[in-house]
């Protein structure tokens, strides 16, 4: 556990830097915002209190009618293509953009290729990564056409959310996935800490578990792909949450794929709570393609992630209104 504490000089936006505020882009309401929420973040509730409520109430064989319903709905087919739910996701995006309000901060627009494939590395996890929603493809603020979110693989096998997530532009965290769309030429945001930065996350700081997290820089560089270091400011603030501290929840949490805690939003909801959000995008880190990187390779190259990432947040900490807020990258 090391925290850099390196002095970095506050960011002087230049000629290439762009802000793209949600509330002006996407004029919305809260009634919009709060069911934007609820169908992206609530269709996980969903399922368990629709299983709950037939359980306690309806008769046994019209619980496992819905089990069943359920159960077909979490092998279904999906149509990537659905033009109702791509103006689902796209509704979707556009109102949660509005809604806390979330602004994207890119230090240089110039250098983002529509022809390019990049691999944004985000942070902090927190509770969810729901920054994310403004380099979606369905958001439209990133000048790249092709972008996927890798996301756990459990949620691709939950009824309904696997559904609206893929409509999303949210795909399988899975080597495999992950080497096929960026030799396809897909932009993947990957959230390097994953489940075990959730079950780290603190109150009082924010955390980025990236130094043993090496396998997303590999795959950069066999693929020659540039790494961007992306940071959420005031994601962490989105819900309230507590969880037990145990290294068997550790292991539980490795194993199912997800943190069991209880995490909890506006008036005792899943809806998150309308607190700003800032999303800061930096400058790529440009890598020599090499299939078979060597670990010294790997090493140097995470290392300038992990500086660049840390330089990042000390540059606009103070602008997006946390200067006294730090992070610990463990």
């Amino acid at each position: 556990m090391a925290e850099d504490k390196a002095e970095t000089q506050a960011f002087t936006p230049g000629p290439g830097y762009r802000q793209f505020k949600g509330r002006d882009e996407f004029p919305s309401n809260i009634l919009h915002g709060t069911l934007a929420c609820a169908i992206w973040i609530g269709s996980m509730h969903f399922n368990v209190s629709l299983l709950l409520f037939s359980f306690l109430f309806l008769p046994f064989s019209k619980f496992l009618l819905v089990v069943g319903v359920l159960l077909i709905f979490a092998v279904l087919p999906i149509d990537h293509n659905s033009k109702f739910g791509l103006r689902l996701a796209r509704y979707i995006c556009q109102h949660m953009s509005s809604y806390f309000p979330a602004t994207l901060h890119v230090e240089d627009i110039n250098d983002f290729h529509p022809d390019r494939a990049y691999v944004l590395g985000y942070a902090p996890h927190s509770v969810l990564p729901i920054g994310v929603v403004t380099l979606a493809e369905r958001t439209g603020f990133m000048p790249l056409p092709k972008l996927k979110c890798l996301t756990s693989s459990p949620v691709f096998y939950t009824p309904f959310l696997r559904h609206i997530w893929t409509w999303l532009g949210a795909s399988p965290a899975t080597r495999k996935n992950f080497c096929s769309l960026l030799e396809a030429g897909y932009t993947c945001i990957v959230v390097p800490g994953g489940v075990q930065e959730t079950f780290l996350m603190r109150h009082d700081s924010e955390v980025a578990f990236l130094k043993s997290r090496r396998g997303f820089v590999r795959i950069a560089i066999e693929k020659g792909c540039p790494l961007v270091p992306v940071f959420a400011f005031g994601q962490s603030h989105a819900f309230k949450w507590w969880k037990p501290r145990s290294k068997f929840l550790l292991q539980l949490s490795r194993a199912i794929k997800f943190v069991p805690m209880l995490f909890w939003g506006a008036f005792g909801t899943p809806i998150p709570y309308q607190h700003p959000m800032n999303v800061v995008v930096g400058k790529p880190i440009y890598v020599k393609r090499n299939p078979q990187p060597t670990t010294e390779e790997v090493l140097e190259v995470h290392g300038q992630f992990v500086k660049a990432l840390q330089d990042l947040f000390e540059r606009h900490k103070g602008r997006v209104g946390y200067a006294d807020q730090s992070l610990k990258i463990l």
